[in-house]
């Protein structure tokens, strides 16, 4: 077997690192500003004191939320294995009543090695979760429990949330109730009676800034130098990271992925792209790695559509334009095919077909989703006297045309004109 070479070594050693939470998000974890240390405060002193708690983790899918609540408790169950016990529910898979007691119970019985039984009604689930919070908290231990898609509880009756909060007013219980949400309005959802209960902490994740996330491209992409790396590919590649960072085409394709989509998720899936394409001749990355993954991540469904189309849609899709430009409003096949013989006697192209080619040519635009019907009356008329309408706009069919692998030069003079 070969041996891997130190660009080999590079790629993997960087994509086992964006393929790991604890190590993504350990450096955004050192302020004691962050989410990881405001929520490690609250839960670490529900331990130490044996008081009740209960927080909301809010922000957009991909913002981290999941990931630092699993660095949080990894560690408390480091400092405290003996005191925390940690129960997981998804709203997605748990919202029903029945299934979320079922699915406490069954992890409380595996947590302290007890018989689960699987016939058990509701009213039993419920009554042993009371009996083990108190039980729990007599025994000093606390029990957290994680309801990600937590929006999904507070849907209809609620009656798992109230059971917990309930049980949590008692002196004798010790737990940790933790919702994660995308919805910023998760906690409006929930009922008076529940609302009462809850402690009404939350904590928001918000996109790392500028100067954040460029600690954490050094983080991500820098090799170690204590390493079985050779020291002279180690400081050339990381010379080379810190000359792409200081580029000013650099912090434009970066103001560009910020302003379509500045999510942890994303800014990791960019950064794995870019690293994926990297050279392993020269074991370098380059600027022409991020600006193709940028290219990659902005992908568009409409231009796509526009580089798939045959010769005579290009022509439809032309005709259509000229005559939005001409302020023709409404339009229909019938005018199409005027404008697109109008075309053919200005300049005697090749290019022309039968009507029935393209009225056939025209269906297939609309089935992609390029065109549609003006309006949705008139649906007992045939296809070619419906009003039609473009679903892209000029600077997209412009863009996709010139893309195009076999579009005439005259449909972009004419575009163009």
């Amino acid at each position: 077997m070969d041996k891997e070479t130190p660009a080999e070594k590079s790629l993997n050693l960087i994509r086992g690192r964006l393929c790991a939470p604890s190590f993504v998000f350990r450096p955004l974890c050192a302020s004691s500003d962050s989410n990881y240390s405001k929520l490690k405060f609250i839960v670490s002193t529900s331990i130490t004191e044996g008081c009740n708690n209960s927080i909301l983790l809010l922000g957009p899918r991909g913002s981290g939320k999941a990931a630092v609540l699993d660095l949080v408790v990894g560690d408390l169950l480091q400092e405290f294995p003996d005191s925390v016990s940690v129960i997981r529910l998804n709203g997605l898979l748990h919202s029903d009543d029945n299934c979320a007691f079922k699915e406490i119970a069954r992890q409380l019985c595996m947590e302290h090695h007890l018989l689960f039984s699987k016939m058990a009604s509701l009213d039993e689930n419920s009554q042993f979760i009371v009996a083990m919070l108190r039980e729990c908290g007599l025994a000093h231990k606390t029990i957290i429990f994680v309801l990600d898609e937590f929006d999904m509880f507070a849907q209809g009756k609620q009656r798992l949330l109230y059971s917990l909060l309930d049980a949590m007013q008692s002196v004798t219980s010790q737990a940790v109730v933790i919702g994660i949400s995308s919805r910023l309005d998760a906690d409006q959802l929930l009922e008076k009676r529940v609302r009462s209960r809850f402690s009404h902490r939350k904590i928001l994740f918000l996109p790392p800034s500028r100067e954040e996330f460029d600690g954490l491209l050094e983080h991500l992409l820098s090799l170690p130098a204590d390493s079985s790396f050779p020291s002279g590919y180690v400081s050339r590649f990381n010379e080379k990271i810190k000359n792409i960072k200081s580029d000013t085409r650099f912090k434009d394709i970066l103001r560009t992925l910020f302003n379509a989509n500045s999510t942890m998720n994303s800014l990791l899936k960019f950064i794995f792209r870019a690293v994926s394409l990297m050279n392993l001749e020269s074991g370098l990355l380059s600027l022409e790695n991020f600006k193709a993954a940028l290219s990659s991540m902005q992908r568009q469904p409409k231009l796509e559509a526009v580089r798939d189309c045959s010769i005579l849609e290009l022509y439809l899709l032309v005709c259509m334009r000229r005559l939005e430009v001409k302020e023709q409003r409404s339009y229909n096949f019938i005018s199409v095919m005027k404008e697109y013989k109008t075309i053919h006697d200005s300049f005697q192209t090749s290019d022309y077909y039968a009507q029935n080619v393209c009225l056939r040519a025209f269906e297939h635009l609309r089935e992609r989703q390029v065109t549609c019907y003006a309006e949705n009356r008139g649906q007992t008329q045939t296809g070619e006297y419906r009003p039609m309408k473009l679903l892209i706009s000029a600077s997209e069919l412009h863009q996709g045309m010139r893309s195009h692998a076999c579009c005439p030069a005259i449909l972009l003079k004419l575009l163009d004109h």
